[in-house]
């Protein structure tokens, strides 16, 4: 499975731990949403500044991933 995730501004608390939440789909076209803890890229890459910036880029979270509550225990 392929899937294309956007970081958004929504950050809730996951079994105590903050998650930021991103949103996208399938390539079949499903919704999904993804809770991330944490993110890395290879210690040897090049373009380190580079994935800081796209990093920092966030969009508004979707009125379904905005209900969302602010802590979640799964």
């Amino acid at each position: 499975m392929k899937i294309t995730i956007e970081n958004t501004t929504k950050i809730v608390e996951l079994n105590g731990v903050p998650a930021r939440v991103w949103e996208g789909k399938t390539e079949s076209g499903i919704k999904v949403h993804c809770y991330i803890t944490r993110i890395a890229i290879d210690k040897n890459e090049k373009r380190v500044d580079e994935f800081q910036k796209e990093l920092q880029e966030q969009k508004a979270p979707s009125e379904e991933i905005q209900a969302i509550p602010l802590k979640l225990i799964l």
